[in-house]
């Protein structure tokens, strides 16, 4: 495993030394490495869900919609399904 080191702001090591209290996690590294591990599932979750987006654009064929409004309605449905 790398070792490495890094600062954080105080309200956040106060909320890491509180999550290891709490006997959730053993360590403050396990907490570093959970919510890495949660945020590159989340940006794959994403990425999923823009495959599907081109494959249904691809089966489905053209629109007459500017990229724009592509653009705003993905975000939109995004922002909905709270994954944005």
């Amino acid at each position: 495993m790398a070792r490495q080191s890094i600062t954080i702001t105080e309200p956040n090591d106060e909320w890491l030394k509180a999550q290891v209290d709490s006997k959730e996690f053993t360590s403050k590294s396990e907490i570093v490495n959970d919510l890495i591990r949660k945020a590159r599932a989340q940006e794959e979750k994403k990425l999923d869900w823009i495959r599907a987006k081109l494959i249904n654009a691809e089966q489905n064929g053209f629109t007459d919609m500017t990229a724009n409004k592509i653009l705003a309605r993905s975000k939109e449905e995004l922002r909905r399904n709270g994954e944005l």
